[in-house]
């Protein structure tokens, strides 16, 4: 069993591009995150494809630990963790289905609330016309169809972190123009 201080020197040589030490990293590591991923994700199908994932992860982001204060194999089970559960928040469907049955009872029942609510949802629509559009994008799919972190950052070519702080960003501002 590999210590610690091999582990980290092991990642240290992955970040420098070391096909050899990454062979070696996998066989040291791969049962711990595979059983991370499994215990997760509970599919063992999909805790091999996430393992694979993890393990590009790793090789693409391995100049990011520091071997400093952080033990190696709790970085490499946190970088398992967090990718298993972005699969399982992807396999969340994004809104749950109507039943066919539902039907509003009457509509005009309260013209007050439909006032008030029409009038919020201009509010809304004219914040949202402030936000650059790209933003404004993101945040409807966020919170209309219910996509995740990773599938918006997919979908507008960006890195996780810049979905996460330009979600974060357009709320803010959606709330600044709310509060006029």
């Amino acid at each position: 069993m590999a210590t610690d201080r091999d582990i980290a020197v092991l990642i240290g040589r992955v970040a420098l591009r070391d096909r050899a030490a990454f062979a070696q990293l996998y066989s040291h590591v791969a049962p711990k995150l595979f059983s991370v991923c499994l215990r997760i994700l509970k599919d063992r199908g999909e805790a091999e494809d996430a393992l694979q994932d993890v393990f590009v992860k790793i090789w693409q982001r391995a100049d990011r630990f520091a071997a400093t204060g952080t033990s190696p194999v709790g970085w490499l089970v946190a970088v398992a963790r967090y990718h298993s559960i972005d699969v399982l928040r992807a396999r969340r469907p994004s809104a749950d289905p109507l039943d066919e049955d539902w039907q509003i009872e009457d509509p005009s029942a309260d013209p007050e609330r439909d006032a008030v609510l029409t009038g919020e949802g201009k509010r809304i629509d004219r914040c949202m016309e402030e936000l650059d559009s790209d933003r404004a994008a993101a945040v409807r799919s966020a919170y209309v169809e219910g996509l995740t972190y990773q599938e918006l950052a997919e979908r507008h070519s960006v890195p996780i972190n810049t979905m996460r702080t330009w979600l974060r960003r357009s709320l803010l501002k959606l709330r600044e123009c709310l509060d006029r």
